[in-house]
């Protein structure tokens, strides 16, 4: 394992926000640090040592221990360690030899373990700044990239510096607005409108398409739907998105031709919430064997990733309290009903399948509670 070192303790790096630093506010520290995550810029979380992220890092950088996901940690066989035994909380681990890029990235990248298969051995080291790492790694899923990243790395360029408290004032969503309203004729629905929603601290704008005449009489019929650029737009039949899209926005026309009104949310919030490259890397390990839970844990990011509040207060802002939900997945009708939105029925949305989605769907029911055939 080569000479021994201390685990990195809060103690050893960054501290604190530099006194001589510009006062921004938490939410846009937080905004900061997802955009240097991006660029591969490393982040100064005060409390934690210097964290590199590995997919975007660029240059000569190398680090003697990483952080990762406790479901990457449990991929890697670490959980037989008490260190990275815990469910859900980030791992610290050491490695026989320095982490290089190529060699971090290796570690990172499940989609990589059949082409470089012999890693480790790895130690899994005491972490004393946990709630420090959560963020860090929750800002990586917000980003797209890989939870994974070098510790107090050599060869690091400028951080970026917040506090991990941050993060809660980034996705607040209380900040959401109404930015703009047009009229949009769709192919379902001629006389459609279109509501843009945007965040201050949030680049991502949601949108919703309000079919029929509004009521407040009657709760409109509401599909959430999480943008699938290869389902939405490309025709993938590895997922039902597509269908599900269309099939929404005709039974809500439909709605409106007998008084009622329908709204169809459309959130940026791609794979679930993991990215659109995230959602790739899913697929090659669904290509694997691997089912679309398993392919996500390996990547060491969540199955579920949806922002649920952010869907309740795009219907506040339309002024809707109580709505008929277009879902097959209970979880969901949970999900809004906590966050304040009156759900009068479940709508069920099942379609068909195909031989390129069966064992996507199936996975859906047995695993996620959806209510399918």
């Amino acid at each position: 394992m080569g000479k021994a070192v201390g685990s990195c303790a809060a103690g050893d790096g960054v501290h604190a926000l530099s006194e001589g630093s510009p006062s921004y506010s938490p939410a846009r520290r937080a905004a900061q640090a997802v955009d240097a995550l991006r660029h591969g810029w490393p982040l100064a979380i005060a409390g934690a040592p210097l964290l590199q992220p590995v997919e975007t890092a660029f240059g000569a950088v190398s680090g003697d221990t990483m952080l990762i996901s406790a479901s990457r940690a449990a991929t890697l066989k670490l959980a037989n360690q008490r260190e990275a035994a815990v469910p859900r909380h980030p791992v610290l681990l050491r490695g026989a030899v320095t982490f290089d890029l190529s060699h971090a990235l290796a570690v990172a990248d499940p989609a990589l373990d059949l082409t470089v298969p012999m890693k480790g051995p790895f130690k899994a080291l005491t972490l004393d700044w946990e709630d420090q790492a959560a963020a860090a790694l929750e800002l990586a899923r917000i980003a797209g990239i890989l939870p994974a990243f070098l510790v107090n790395p050599a060869g690091s360029a400028e951080a970026v510096e917040m506090e991990a408290g941050d993060l809660s004032h980034f996705t607040d969503a209380a900040a959401l607005q109404i930015a703009s309203r047009a009229a949009l004729p769709v192919d379902a629905a001629p006389d459609a409108g279109i509501v843009a929603f945007r965040s201050p601290n949030d680049t991502r704008e949601h949108v919703a398409l309000v079919i029929g005449k509004e009521r407040s009489d009657k709760p409109p019929l509401v599909r959430l739907h999480s943008e699938c650029l290869t389902g939405d737009v490309l025709g993938s039949l590895k997922c039902d998105c597509g269908p599900q899209l269309d099939a929404a926005l005709h039974a809500m026309a439909s709605e409106a031709d007998k008084g009622g009104w329908g709204v169809l949310l459309y959130m940026r919030q791609e794979g679930r919430g993991i990215g659109l490259i995230n959602k790739l890397r899913a697929y090659r390990l669904q290509d694997q064997g691997f089912d679309t839970v398993d392919a996500n844990t390996r990547l060491g990011l969540p199955d579920e990733a949806r922002d649920f509040p952010t869907a309740a207060m795009m219907l506040r802002l339309l002024g809707v309290r109580s709505i008929r939900l277009m879902t097959n997945n209970p979880a969901k009708v949970d999900a809004l009903a906590a966050h304040g939105v009156t759900i009068d029925e479940r709508v069920p949305h099942a379609l068909p399948d195909n031989p390129h989605n069966a064992e996507y769907l199936a996975t859906k029911r047995d695993r996620s509670g959806h209510i399918l055939p």
